[in-house]
């Protein structure tokens, strides 16, 4: 079976810097699953892989627009350190999520009534410097990886946008 829409794919990769250096490696013992065609991955990465069925391999250099988008300076944010409950161990590249107490109004960055993922860059003294870029934004993205096993999704996965396997509970 080739990757296509509403496919759930099995595969391992590696992800390398623009410098080459290893950011994340997934094996054939945890293969990486989703569901393609519901934007569950990076939307260059899954243009790569539609078409190609269990057995190939794929290597792609991905520009930041074709990943995680360009870095945006506007992102980040510096907010007092008394936001944040006391107890809370602060540390840069700690993500946390902000949702907005009226889920009418618009967030900093447009979104309505939805959470944002921010992630701390420093945490020293009275404030916080905090960034809604992903990690990887602005980054040249290398993978390289091979296709395991593709299946149709079941309804269910269908509906809810994302893959899972038969022994985990959801």
């Amino acid at each position: 079976m080739h990757i296509q829409s509403d496919c759930v794919v099995h595969l391992r990769y590696t992800l390398k810097d623009e410098h080459g250096d290893i950011l994340e490696e997934v094996d054939i013992a945890e293969p990486f699953v989703y569901l393609h065609g519901y934007e569950n991955i990076i939307p260059g990465l899954e243009e790569v892989l539609d078409g190609l069925k269990p057995g190939d391999t794929f290597r792609v250099t991905l520009e930041p627009e074709q990943a995680y988008g360009p870095y945006n300076i506007q992102f980040q944010q510096r907010v007092s350190r008394e936001e944040f409950p006391e107890d809370m161990d602060l540390h840069p590249g700690m993500a946390f999520e902000l949702i907005p107490d009226d889920s009418d109004s618009n967030d900093m960055f447009g979104q309505t009534g939805t959470g944002l993922i921010f992630y701390i860059k420093e945490a020293g003294g009275d404030d916080v410097l905090i960034d809604a870029n992903h990690p990887l934004a602005g980054k040249q993205l290398n993978f390289e990886g091979e296709i395991l096993e593709v299946r149709p999704a079941t309804d269910t996965e269908k509906d809810r946008g994302q893959a899972h396997e038969p022994h985990v509970e959801h």
